[in-house]
């Protein structure tokens, strides 16, 4: 099912383009465009017309063609993107949108709603959503109650199902939208009077949270820019989609360092069966470009940082921390680990996740201002 939502998405794409340019297009039009059969054209034309994607602007006559025209040519979707990542019993839902308006809307519902969102951020255009498996209440309704609320999340094999509840607009966004973002394989839907619902389904992806440091040296390079580099390079592997990149400052007194001390990490969202397909590429991509001998890379599967895990990528910010220390914490937290004395770096980097910005980039702060941490399994959500 996933391959036939992206195919509709992708002819779809294409007759809105002919129709914008043309003011019409023909089964010739899209089969050329594709080296489709022209037979498997007119059936998926047949059935966008039953869907009333698709409209008939002129019938065929002799030898001209019937002429077609998609029935909006100025609406696409607001829904860009929309997958999935777990953690055990967690799952994150990314949710990317062509509007910053529609994602705050998202936001603010969302978090009134409640349900079984426990903890809704937004990145711009990106809303980030931490859910635990199950199903939770929300009243949803015109204002004062929120407009949209995710109900249940559950995991059938291979896919993450949500259930989404919702009024007015956002029922729009679940019914004529949500099923064109990518990632997207399947939307289910059920009316009850004015409430819609549905349930949207997504892979069940990995999530790779990849810590990196000490690749530069005084003569050259940047840390932070390799990191961007390899988000950049993996994100053209079909496996993968790119989540976002950071930086954070560490001890900033420690008389080794390049400049400033700091380290970057990178989050990625992986189909499950490529995971070490996708290490190994990102462990020989730092090996070649790294200008230090002393480049580290660690990697952490999943999304939860854990207290133990926390506090190290704390205690790098404001001490000294060694190699034997940062071996322990890996060990203990099955990450990865890669390269050398950079590897301390890479795994501070990884406990620092989640943190916001103030904490990364400002080493002077104190640990416990640190209220940006998504730590489940401490109770902190």
């Amino acid at each position: 099912m996933a391959g036939v939502i992206e195919k509709r998405r992708e002819l779809l794409a294409i007759m809105r383009e002919y129709t914008l340019e043309n003011g019409f297009f023909t089964i010739n039009d899209i089969a050329d465009a594709t080296e489709i059969a022209r037979s498997t054209i007119q059936d998926w034309i047949n059935r966008l017309v039953t869907e009333k994607c698709v409209a008939v602007k002129e019938e065929k006559k002799g030898r001209a063609p019937a002429k077609y025209v998609t029935t909006n040519v100025m609406m696409t979707s607001s829904c860009r993107r929309i997958f999935t990542t777990t953690d055990g019993d967690w799952v994150t839902i990314y949710h990317q949108c062509m509007s910053t308006g529609c994602a705050a809307f998202c936001e603010y519902h969302h978090r009134l709603a409640g349900g079984v969102i426990h903890d809704v951020r937004r990145d711009g255009r990106i809303l980030i959503e931490y859910a635990h498996l199950g199903t939770g209440g929300s009243d949803i309704g015109l204002y004062p109650k929120p407009a949209v609320g995710v109900t249940r999340v559950r995991k059938d094999g291979q896919y993450i199902i949500q259930t989404i509840r919702c009024v007015g607009g956002p029922a729009y966004s679940l019914t004529d939208m949500m099923a064109m973002a990518v990632g997207v394989c399947e939307v289910h839907l059920t009316d009850s009077g004015m409430i819609t619902e549905g349930e949207v389904v997504t892979r069940a992806l990995t999530h790779l949270i990849i810590g990196l440091d000490d690749t530069d040296t005084k003569e050259g390079g940047a840390t932070f820019a390799l990191a961007l580099g390899l988000l950049q390079y993996l994100a053209k592997m079909h496996e993968v989609i790119p989540i976002g990149h950071a930086v954070a400052m560490l001890y900033p007194y420690l008389t080794e360092c390049t400049a400033g001390n700091s380290c970057s990490f990178i989050e990625i969202a992986v189909n499950p069966e490529a995971v070490d397909h996708v290490v190994e590429r990102a462990v020989r991509f730092i090996e070649a470009e790294s200008l230090s001998r002393e480049w580290g890379l660690a990697v952490k599967q999943g999304f939860i940082i854990s207290e133990g895990l926390r506090r190290f990528g704390m205690a790098a910010r404001g001490q000294v921390v060694t190699a034997e220390m940062a071996d322990t914490v890996a060990d203990s937290e099955n990450i990865r680990l890669f390269g050398g004395n950079g590897r301390i770096g890479a795994v501070a980097a990884i406990g620092l996740s989640r943190e916001d910005n103030a904490i990364l980039l400002n080493p002077g702060d104190s640990p416990d201002s640190a209220s940006g941490s998504f730590t489940p399994l401490s109770g902190k959500n």
